[in-house]
C-alpha cells in the first residue's frame, strides 16, 4: 500500500484527491477519499496510514464527494459516543443538506425517520428504554432452546449434502429466523419475511416493493398483538408504560430487525472463519468449545461486523483528535479503526484474550442498548456450538486465503465459507431435543462467553 505521507499531491491508495484550491472540504485543504472500488481491499492497513498521516481524526469524502469526519482513535470515538450534547444523532443537524442528491448511495444511513436511531434526550431514552425493557424479558434459556432448534433445521437441509456455504446456508439466516420467533410471527410467514429482507437489500423497484411488504407485515404483526397478545416484543412493546404509538413500535421492529440481522449475522461467519483457518482454535473443534467465547471475542476485535457508523452531527463548533469541526458537520465513527488504535493495543500486545473493552457495539446513549450485545452473543454462541456439535469434522474446503471479503467499508462479511464435512442424516429432527439438559448448559456458556 501506497503511504499517503510520501503520495504524490494528486492521488492516495484511496483515490485520487481534489485539485489544490478546490474547496472540496472546508475542514481541511486535503482530505482523503474514503469511496472507490479499492477502498475495502485492506481496511486495517487503510486505517493505519491514515492514522499515520491525519491523526485521530481524518478530513475524509464520502461517496460523491461529500465532506465528513473519519474518528479513527479509540480515545475519540469513546469522547463522541459519551458526549451527546456535543455530538447529537438527529441527521437534520447536517450542514451539508444541500449537496446531497436524492439518489445519494448512503441515503439509507443518514435519510432521517422518525424512529428510535435518530431520537435524542428524553424521546430517545423512553423510547431505547422500551425496546431495552421488552429485550430483557426474553428468557435466555429458551432463546438458547430457540436458537438450537433453528440452528439444526438449517444444518439439516445440508447435512447429507457433504458441503456447504456457512454464510448464505447459515450464518446468514440464523438471526432472521430467530428474530422472527422473538417477535412472534407465524411460522407460515417467517418464509415470506426471510425472502423479503433478502430481496430488500438488492437495488431498484423489487427493493422498494420488499421493503413495502416488511413494514406491512409488521403493522399487520402489531395490530394482531393487539388483538391477541403474546409472550413477544411486540407484545411487550405495545404494553409498556413508555405508552408508545403503534407507528412508533412499527418502526423501531424494523430498526431491531436490521440492527440484529446483518452485524450479527457477519458475526457468526467471521468467527466461524477464524475457528477453521487459525491453527490456536482449528485443533479445539473436536474437543470442548471453550474457545468459541475466545473465537467470537476475537471477532468483534479484529473482523468487526460494523466496520464503520455513520454517524454523528456537531452540535457546536468544537476541537477533536487536533481537528477543527464545525457546528453540523458529520462524523464517521470508526469501530474497526478505534478497536485496533495502536494507542491502546500496541503492536506488541498479545491479543485481546478475554479483553471485552472493543467499540464493535458502540458505546454511550445510541450505543446497542442493553441486553442485545448479550442476547447476540447467546445467538451466536450457539448457532456456532450447535454446528461444531453437529458437524464434528467440518472442515474449510478452499484455501484460506481464497476467501473473500464483501468490499464495503461499513461492513465486514464474506461472500462464502464453502466448508465440507461428513455427510449426516437426520440432523434436521434433532432440534427439540438438544434444548434439553445439553442446550441449557450451552445457554450458560453462551452467556458467558458474551461477556
Amino acid at each position: 500500500m501506497t503511504n499517503p505521507s510520501t503520495a504524490p499531491d494528486s492521488e492516495t491508495e484511496t483515490g485520487t484527491l481534489p485539485p489544490p484550491g478546490q474547496d472540496a472540504h472546508p475542514g481541511h485543504p486535503r482530505p482523503v477519499r474514503l469511496h472507490g472500488p479499492d477502498i475495502a481491499r485492506d481496511p486495517a492497513g487503510l486505517y493505519r496510514t491514515l492514522q499515520q498521516r491525519y491523526g485521530p481524526v481524518v478530513p475524509v469524502l464520502l461517496d460523491g464527494d461529500i465532506p465528513a469526519w473519519f474518528v479513527l482513535g479509540y480515545r475519540e470515538v469513546s469522547q463522541v459516543t459519551a458526549n451527546p450534547r456535543q455530538f447529537a444523532r438527529d441527521c437534520r443537524r447536517w450542514n451539508a443538506w444541500d449537496l446531497i442528491p436524492g439518489d445519494w448511495p448512503l441515503m439509507p444511513y443518514v435519510g432521517w425517520t422518525p424512529s428510535v436511531m435518530f431520537a435524542e434526550g428524553p424521546e430517545h431514552q423512553r423510547r431505547a428504554g422500551a425496546i431495552g425493557d421488552s429485550l430483557d424479558a426474553v428468557d435466555r434459556t429458551e432463546l438458547v432452546r430457540m436458537c438450537r432448534r433453528v440452528a439444526t433445521e438449517l444444518i439439516g437441509a445440508f447435512s447429507l449434502d457433504g458441503e456447504a456455504d456457512l454464510v448464505a446456508q447459515y450464518s446468514h439466516r440464523i438471526p432472521l429466523h430467530v428474530m422472527a420467533r422473538l417477535y412472534g410471527l407465524a411460522e407460515a410467514d417467517i418464509p415470506l419475511l426471510v425472502a423479503d429482507i433478502a430481496e430488500s437489500l438488492d437495488v431498484g423497484d423489487k427493493a422498494v416493493q420488499a421493503h413495502r411488504r416488511i413494514h406491512a407485515r409488521m403493522r399487520g404483526l402489531v395490530e394482531a398483538k393487539h388483538r391477541r397478545p403474546g409472550p413477544d416484543l411486540p407484545s411487550r412493546l405495545i404494553g409498556h408504560s413508555a405508552a408508545l404509538s403503534d407507528d412508533e413500535i412499527v418502526i423501531d421492529l424494523l430498526v431491531v430487525m436490521a440492527a440484529a440481522q446483518q452485524p450479527t449475522g457477519n458475526w457468526i461467519g467471521n468467527g466461524l472463519r477464524l475457528m477453521l483457518v487459525d491453527d490456536r482454535f482449528t485443533a479445539t473443534l473436536q474437543g470442548g468449545r471453550d474457545s468459541v467465547g475466545q473465537a467470537l471475542n476475537e471477532a468483534l476485535w479484529e473482523d468487526t461486523p460494523t466496520q464503520n457508523f455513520i454517524g454523528r452531527w456537531a452540535v457546536h463548533d468544537c476541537a477533536l483528535g487536533g481537528q477543527r469541526i464545525r457546528r453540523g458537520d458529520l462524523l464517521v465513527l470508526g469501530l474497526a479503526a478505534a478497536n485496533t488504535d495502536l494507542r491502546v493495543r500496541p503492536e506488541t500486545h498479545p491479543g485481546p484474550g478475554a479483553n471485552r473493552a472493543h467499540l464493535s457495539f458502540g458505546r454511550g446513549e445510541h450505543g446497542c442498548p442493553y441486553p442485545a450485545p448479550d442476547l447476540a452473543s447467546t445467538i451466536a454462541s450457539t448457532a456456532v456450538e450447535t454446528l461444531l456439535d453437529r458437524l464434528p469434522d467440518v472442515r474449510i474446503s478452499v484455501p484460506a486465503e481464497e476467501l473473500t471479503w464483501r468490499p464495503s467499508v461499513w461492513m465486514r462479511g464474506l461472500f462464502a465459507l464453502p466448508v465440507a464435512f461428513s455427510p449426516i442424516a437426520g440432523a434436521a429432527t434433532e432440534g427439540d431435543g438438544a434444548g434439553g439438559a445439553d442446550g441449557g448448559g450451552r445457554g450458560e456458556h453462551a452467556r458467558s462467553a458474551g461477556g
